[in-house]
């Protein structure tokens, strides 16, 4: 039935993973391009690399992008300002000047002066409106040409400056008075016009744009064309100028040219082919050499999300403008999937994600080869990440190799560095700003997929949480039983590369179970009384046992992550509580049931909760060494340990022989000094 079960699971999780992988597929397949791509790469002031290339089709030769905007600017530079002129206006004004003229100056003044001041009035409206004057200040070249327009029908063309503001009233007032000899009379026209001016020339915003567009839609954005079957570029010839400009022509109509409902299928069953190819060998390293990930689907799920959410980010970055490439922060893969589980998962993945984008990025050589050299810096310079310095040293590092590569690359291609793009190094320091937000991304994927890194590890170790206090409490011979297995298995962790923080963690709660009735265990027994002497042999071996499925409850009750219950579950393993089963026998004189005083398990089935089996045994025992002495010391050590793997205990875990007897000297070197043994010298 068990087998059954099994067999079961694992069907499930096949299916499982293979609706992930095709999912995934399609996903990153939908946000790819779906066009044809150029399949020769070339550099502008390089040779041509490949063989002769001839045109494969008509195509015409494009304009280059800075041609066209020169192009542009020059057509909006010399394009004309409209405005409409109100002819009423004018006469208005008239009208108002010969009503309100004689009350604007002294009786005493002779008719004769009248009449002459009266026509210098005429002469400063006939000025002021001879072009017209604005309703608003607007902010024109003075040299930009205007067209004054009537009913739709165009009335002046002048330069902007001939046309009057309203603050420029005053300035004609006077000039015009300078010019007529009637300087004098100043303040009284200027005091008349102030109420009697109104502006008629108002600014056609909608018309002016209408004509400029007319005219930038005129611009060929073309020069003429190439014939099928015409010699492009030789190899070894040098790809600049117009050769250049028409492999550039060739290259994007290649890309953009309507696809036939054939080739679309075509090109998109490609791409389907090479995703699932990148992803398929993913899968297979993870099947191979990172098992435990792969039978873990949550795990599965996780890796394949972040790859996709990288194509996602870049994708959209590409679409918005593809300068901004080097701030989407790609590195942040290889540290997350470092923190969770281990270097060379995380590269391998790095490695898989930045050949997928190359298919989507420009200048793909370019950009792989700087994502890939920044994810092996980053794998190899980023260590205890929950140390906030180390993160900060390493996206520093991070950002610097970015900026070299990019450097190098430069020069290379443009043979200078005179016109080297300075902007693209803000985008190589933002990237690195962003990398640090992997910080809090790793706090929401431990909630989000119950995920558990180092740093919360590190938050786990701290004697002062809650539940060690609780356990130092109601059990301290436990609790100091655990430190002491805690500082053992992380030693022996160091020696043999396998991971300290988590086995520290795990030696910590291994025993919380023993919360619920801490006198039944001999380390917590201070009074000398031992309860075990009022049950049977098969009462005190299952409260004994029970510890194991109390700790559990206890765990979970205090949402420890899963990885830390690993090591509740299996410290133990499959072992026997020897001395009530020995205690039995000689009770009952005959068969005594074995599956009444061993542990349920499972064995340990990783490196880390091997070592702390051992440590966890071997610092129990030791308690009950008399005299110690080296010799005790190792044989007591190879006794457990050997007894351990005769009983199979570290069947499934992956640790060898050589790791075991490494592991064997570190707890026979920490005994000897926890007994303090030396050399005895004479008095």
């Amino acid at each position: 039935m068990k087998d059954f079960i099994n067999k079961l699971y694992r069907n499930h999780s096949l299916i499982y993973k293979g609706l992930l992988f095709i999912c995934t597929t399609f996903l990153i397949v939908y946000l790819f391009p779906k066009t044809g791509k150029f399949k020769y790469n070339f550099e502008r002031g390089k040779p041509w690399q490949s063989e002769n290339l001839y045109a494969p089709f008509n195509f015409a030769i494009k304009k280059s992008e800075d041609e066209i905007a020169k192009e542009k600017k020059t057509i909006s530079d010399h394009s004309f300002l409209y405005f409409n002129v109100d002819a009423s206006i004018e006469n208005e004004v008239k009208t108002l000047y010969k009503d309100n003229f004689r009350a604007a100056f002294p009786d005493s003044i002779p008719s004769s002066e009248l009449n002459t001041l009266f026509k210098a009035g005429n002469e400063i409206i006939k000025e002021l409106y001879f072009y017209g004057v604005l309703t608003e200040n607007y902010n024109f070249p003075s040299d930009k040409t205007s067209v004054i327009l009537e009913n739709r029908v165009e009335k002046h063309t002048t330069k902007y400056s001939n046309l009057v503001n309203q603050d420029q009233v005053t300035s004609i007032i006077n000039k015009v008075l300078i010019d007529q000899n009637e300087a004098e009379y100043k303040n009284e026209f200027t005091s008349l016009f102030f109420d009697l001016v109104q502006p008629n020339l108002t600014y056609d915003q909608s018309f002016t744009e209408k004509v400029l567009k007319e005219d930038l839609d005129k611009i060929a954005y073309t020069r003429g064309s190439i014939e099928k079957g015409t010699l492009i570029i030789s190899k070894g010839e040098i790809a600049e100028g117009k050769k250049y400009q028409i492999l550039e022509s060739l290259k994007s109509e290649f890309e953009s040219q309507v696809w036939s409902s054939s080739n679309y299928n075509w090109i998109l069953f490609a791409y389907i082919l090479l995703v699932s190819l990148a992803l398929l060998m993913l899968l297979l390293f993870l099947r191979k050499y990172r098992i435990e990930v792969f039978e873990n689907n949550t795990k599965v799920t996780f890796i394949f999300f972040n790859i996709l959410l990288m194509v996602f980010i870049t994708t959209l970055v590409v679409n918005y403008n593809s300068k901004y490439i080097y701030v989407v922060p790609i590195c942040i893969l290889p540290l997350v999937f470092k923190a969770f589980f281990d270097a060379r998962l995380g590269m391998f993945a790095h490695v898989i994600t930045v050949l997928l984008l190359g298919s989507i990025v420009p200048n793909s050589y370019e950009y792989m080869f700087l994502q890939i050299i920044a994810g092996i810096v980053t794998i190899l310079t980023v260590s205890e990440l929950y140390k906030r310095a180390n993160l900060f040293i390493s996206v520093g590092q991070i950002t610097l190799i970015y900026i070299i590569a990019y450097f190098a690359f430069f020069v290379i291609h443009e043979g200078s560095v005179e016109t080297i793009k300075w902007e693209t190094f803000i985008w190589f320091i933002l990237c690195g700003l962003a990398t640090l937000f992997v910080q809090p991304l790793i706090y929401i994927y431990e909630k989000l997929f119950g995920l558990v890194s180092d740093v919360s590890l590190l938050e786990l170790s701290d004697t002062n949480t809650r539940l060690l206090k609780e356990l130092s409490n109601k059990a301290p011979g436990t609790f100091h039983h655990s430190l002491n297995v805690a500082n053992l298995a992380e030693s022996c962790a160091n020696e043999v590369g396998a991971n300290a923080m988590l086995i520290r963690v795990g030696a910590l709660y291994h025993d919380i179970g023993k919360m619920k009735n801490p006198t039944y265990f001999i380390e917590n027994q201070s009074t000398g009384i031992n309860p075990h002497d009022e049950l049977s042999s098969k009462e005190s071996a299952r409260i004994i046992i029970d510890h194991v499925i109390m700790g559990i409850e206890i765990a979970k009750k205090y949402n420890l992550p899963d990885r830390v219950i690993d090591f509740i579950r299996t410290h133990h393993g499959t072992s026997m509580v020897y001395y009530f089963y020995i205690k039995e026998k000689e009770f009952q004189q005959g068969d005594v049931d074995k599956a009444d005083f061993c542990y349920p398990g499972p064995k340990p089935f990783s490196k880390e909760t091997a070592i702390l089996m051992m440590c966890d045994s071997v610092e129990a025992a030791s308690k009950s060494l008399k005299e110690p002495t080296s010799s005790k010391i190792d044989k007591f050590v190879e006794n457990i340990i050997n007894k351990q793997i005769e009983e199979e205990q570290f069947l499934n875990a992956n640790i060898t022989f050589k790791e075991i007897q490494s592991i064997k000297k570190v707890l026979k070197h920490k005994l000897a000094n926890i007994y303090h043994l030396r050399i005895e010298y004479p008095e």
